[in-house]
């Protein structure tokens, strides 16, 4: 049985992305993408929002097409296209690249896929990371801290209503100055909005 875990990156003061989706201040080189593919390779399936998922498709397909990529993007390619892929959406009508479209965050159909998983299953945007840690169902969280300030975007954490303890079960710092923080969830329960 695989665990439930969300990896992003995220700015030195806690953003995602710039206001307008930039993510051209991301401190992706080889060394780094290496370990992404190291991970990604072993995970079950990969559990995306939409706007996730369509900026993955919008460049990974054909990525390893360009004959200037580096031997980390053209991995890369190989694996998001093969790996399967659970695209949550109330609106997108088709996906390929081996997706399967997803209505609604059940949790009991989100903790089955994952008992029958050989490998973890990673999450891919805040709102869907922010709706499974608002139901319980974020078992890790990899935070990639970019050593880069960028002074507004769209927050990492976007589940205001929760409250959750978290404890670090790792760090590693890449050549590049991206810090890798590791925590286990141990608890995560929505507040009540005061009246």
């Amino acid at each position: 049985m695989g665990k439930i875990v969300w990896m992003m990156s995220a700015s030195l003061d806690g953003f995602m992305e710039g206001p307008d989706r930039e993510l051209d201040w991301h401190l992706v080189d080889d060394e780094l993408h290496r370990h992404f593919n190291e991970k990604a390779a072993r995970m079950g399936a990969s559990l995306e929002g939409r706007v996730t998922w369509e900026l993955m498709a919008g460049f990974w397909p054909t990525a390893d097409a360009d004959p200037d990529c580096t031997e980390p993007v053209r991995e890369f390619a190989g694996i998001w296209r093969s790996m399967p892929k659970y695209v949550f959406s109330r609106t997108l009508e088709k996906a390929g690249w081996n997706t399967t479209i997803v209505r609604e965050v059940v949790p009991e159909e989100i903790r089955a896929l994952c008992e029958g998983s050989e490998g973890d299953l990673g999450v891919g945007g805040a709102d869907l990371a922010s709706s499974f840690l608002r139901q319980g169902l974020l078992d890790e969280i990899h935070v990639y801290v970019h050593p880069v300030l960028i002074g507004r975007g769209k927050a990492m954490f976007q589940a205001a209503d929760v409250t959750a303890d978290l404890r670090l079960t790792g760090t590693h710092t890449f050549g590049n100055g991206v810090v890798l923080l590791r925590y286990d969830v141990q608890s995560a329960s929505a507040t009540a909005t005061p009246a």
